[in-house]
Parts: C-alpha cells; structure tokens; sequence
C-alpha cells in the first residue's frame, strides 16, 4: 500500500492535501500527512514499522498506549508550568485500533504532532543543550513511578552493550563482505580500536547484575532530533519516536543524548577533525537534566554517568562498523562506505570524550 492510501485509513477528518516524507531515520520509513477540514488543517505522522527490525510491531503500540496515557494524566494533574506546556504524541487510531496492517503484511501507525514546535539535527548552542537535558530528564521523571513489568522488550539486547559486541564477533567469524574487509584500510585500524576497548563493554551490565544500578523504563533513542522544540519560545516541551522505549538502563538514554547534543559536527560528518565532545554543551544539558532529576537520580546512577557517555559512543560506533561488514543490514544508508564513516565519527568522538573525562565527571558531580 502506498503512503497517501494508508493515511487515509486512520482516523482523521478532513480530505488528504499532501503526504511527504520527513526526517532522516535509519530504520522506519516516515512521513508527515496533511489533511484539510472546514478550513482548519490537520497535520499527522504516519510511520511504516521496519518489520525486520521490529519483530513485533505490535508490541511498540502496546508499550505507547501505556506510556502516553500514563505521561497524559500526569501532566494534567501538574500544577501548570508557566513557561512551557509539555506534549507527547498521541495514538490516531484506525477503526478504533492502534495501528494497521495492509494488504502486503506492512505495519502502519499513526500518531499527532506537537504543533508549532521543531527538533533539529545538531545542538544549536548552550540553551539548546540545556532545553534537550530539561526534556530527556522530564521524561524519566513522569515515567519514573511505573512499573517495568508491563512493557514488551521490543528489542532484545538493544542498548546492551555485550551483545552488540558479540553480534560483531560473530560477524568477524564469517558473516561479513570480504571485499570491504579487504580494501578499506580504515578496517584494520577499527578493529584495533574495538580490541583495544574490550575491558570497558561490561561496566554497566555488571553494576545492574550486582544491584548498583537499577532497570527503568528508558526512551531508548534521545537524540537531539527527537527533541521537540517550541517554535515561539525556544523551550523543550517533548520527546518523539517512542518506538524503543523499554526496560533498561537510564544511563543509556543519558550518555546516547550526550554523544547526540554534544558533537556539533554531527553523525554524518566527513571531516573528523571537526568531530568532538564539547564539555559546554554537557554542562547545560548536565544542569537541564538535573533540574528534573532530583527526585529519582541516586549517587549509584551518579557514579555510572560518565562511563555510559563514553560507552555508548562506543556502542554505537561498535554497531555502525559490524553492519558496514554485514552489508549494511540493519541501518539505512545514503552512499557506499556511509556506514564506515559514522563508525568512525564515533569512535573519534569516544576518544574525544576520554580525554575530557575529569572535566565530565566534574560537570557530572557538581
């Protein structure tokens, strides 16, 4: 089914005026559908799940009813925050369900948009690193007090860094393109990166095995394009793609909005020599987060937070080269060798974060 023919199978009024594909996701594919009815106009985000990643679709509804409707209610019995007002997307049903599944098996949901607001690829500047810090925290706070138990793994082992190392292993077994193994120089060097890192893959495992750190509900993928920014104001006032939100560690969610807010250069960048972590936007993300924090945040989650800066940059660098290897499988990508290079973006940033590590972990325990 195409796009435009599945938008209009969802619950909205109005006729359908254009349907364009928006962002630059690396796994769903995505579109913004516009619909125009009795003169008003009404904007939706419609989404075809990537069924060979999601392997049950169905459970990322599950996990968003209960989500949403639990962060909806607690907004509303906040006392009203004079500078901002919070959203989160909502479920548009179709015939009264949360999602479709079309003719050819495809698995659509829709879902509102948080109007007058926008999210940006890069951090702009300080205050915008403060404003992402104050959405991700805000997040954690209102789903705090839930219980783990009823939500679905959507994705087993993601954002455990262990597994992705032994994915990779695997990969190097055998199950990899032996011609980009042969005649990219840049692969040997990688590899030596990875190995040379191996002692730093279990930190967080082990501390959650021996009781230091807790399970929580996390987001899953904080980056800075799922901040959602008030056009008007310039204050954060929500967090999209809920589709990874899980049972995990919060230190994942914390250090991947870090390695995102952090590097003004960027994923995709070409030019490592403009690749760093910049300890000022920390420090404004740091004290955005915190403000929200206070109530659930422990000095055991503390101790924990810069290791996870650094190893989820590594984590992911760690993912982009194991699907480089593959075939590029699991990540979309835009030319050849795109993967390789946001490996290396990665591992250029965690050395960078390294070598900042007492000046982190100061902004940290401040």
């Amino acid at each position: 089914m195409q796009p435009a023919s599945a938008a209009r199978e969802f619950d909205i009024q109005g006729r359908l005026v254009n349907i364009d594909i928006v962002g630059q996701g690396n796994v769903n594919d995505t579109y913004q559908a516009v619909f125009r009815a009795g003169g008003s106009v009404k904007r939706m985000i419609l989404q075809r799940i990537n069924k060979n990643v999601f392997e049950h679709p169905n459970w990322i509804m599950d996990n968003m009813r209960y989500i949403t409707d639990h962060v909806l209610k607690k907004f509303s019995n906040e006392p009203d925050d004079k500078t901002r007002e919070w959203g989160i997307p909502k479920i548009i049903t179709h015939n009264g369900a949360d999602f479709m599944i079309d003719e050819d098996g495809n698995f659509w949901r829709a879902m509102t948009m948080i109007d007058d607001a926008n999210s940006y690829a890069k951090v702009r500047n300080v205050e915008h690193a403060y404003e992402v810090g104050i959405v991700l925290g805000c997040f954690h706070r209102t789903v705090s007090d839930l219980s783990c138990d009823k939500l679905h793994d959507t994705l087993p082992g993601f954002h455990v860094t262990p597994h992705y190392l032994t994915k990779y292993d695997k990969t190097l077994d055998g199950n990899y393109d032996k011609e980009r193994m042969e005649s990219v120089p840049d692969v040997k060097r990688l590899i030596r990166f990875i190995n040379n890192r191996r002692n730093i893959v279990n930190l967080l495992e082990n501390a959650l095995q021996d009781g230091e750190l807790q399970t929580r509900i996390i987001h899953g993928d904080p980056k800075v394009d799922n901040i959602m920014i008030d056009n008007f104001t310039g204050y954060g006032i929500g967090i999209i793609d809920l589709d990874t939100v899980k049972p995990g560690l919060l230190h994942y969610d914390f250090g991947d909005a870090l390695r995102s807010a952090c590097n003004p250069a960027g994923e995709d960048e070409t030019d490592l020599d403009s690749v760093f972590f910049d300890t000022n936007l920390c420090s404004s993300f740091v004290e955005g987060y915190m403000a929200q924090a206070i109530d659930f945040i422990t000095e055991a989650d503390r101790y924990y937070l810069f290791d996870a800066i650094h190893l989820i940059t590594f984590e992911l660098g760690l993912r982009f080269f194991q699907d480089y290897l593959a075939g590029d499988k699991y990540f979309k990508v835009r030319f050849e060798g795109h993967n390789l290079n946001r490996a290396k973006v990665q591992f250029k940033l965690c050395e960078s974060i390294a070598a900042n590590e007492k000046a982190i972990r100061e902004i940290i325990n401040t």
